[in-house]
């Protein structure tokens, strides 16, 4: 419980690979508890983080498993594995292909695939062609939205860039 003085000035701010689901409803409870409360000027989590977030929520609805390709270490990738088991689906936090476990799938079993932010996209598909090869699978992509996000070079480095190319 927070003790405050009724005039003080309350921010707060997010973990950019927070739950989206847990970020929002912390931050209900702040605005309730202090309604002058100052928020960052965007929202802060993650555009990628968000996009998988809510992809892994609408895949794991129809998977009977999900395998997320990602570091325990990352809080990103083991989030997305919370989400689908709070979906009632297994999930499977694995860094690659090579920790997969033929015993862990049935032939008529509907697998999700994601991956962290971080993960390398070869890791991915690694474990496709994985399940392709032992159960002949067959492969439907899904995309929430294209991530065609681009990050303009800070002024200070542009000069530079612009001067070496």
């Amino acid at each position: 419980r927070l003790e405050l003085p009724a005039d003080a000035k309350v921010a707060y701010l997010t973990q950019t690979t927070l739950s989206v689901d847990d970020a929002e409803r912390i931050v209900r409870r702040l605005k309730t508890r202090f309604p002058h409360i100052v928020g960052p000027p965007r929202d802060d989590i993650c555009y990628a983080t968000q996009n998988r977030q809510e992809a892994v929520r609408r895949m794991a609805a129809s998977a009977d498993i999900v395998l997320v390709v990602g570091s325990r270490n990352s809080s990103n990738s083991r989030r997305l594995a919370e989400i689908a088991e709070s979906m009632g689906v297994e999930a499977r936090l694995i860094d690659g292909p090579e920790h997969l476990q033929p015993q862990w799938f049935r032939d008529d079993q509907t697998v999700g695939i994601t991956a962290g932010a971080s993960a390398p996209e070869h890791l991915v598909q690694g474990c496709v062609d994985w399940l392709r090869e032992r159960f002949e699978a067959s492969v439907e992509s899904f995309a929430l939205r294209e991530e065609n996000v681009r990050f303009p070079l800070p002024v200070e480095l542009r000069s530079e860039f612009d001067a070496t190319s």
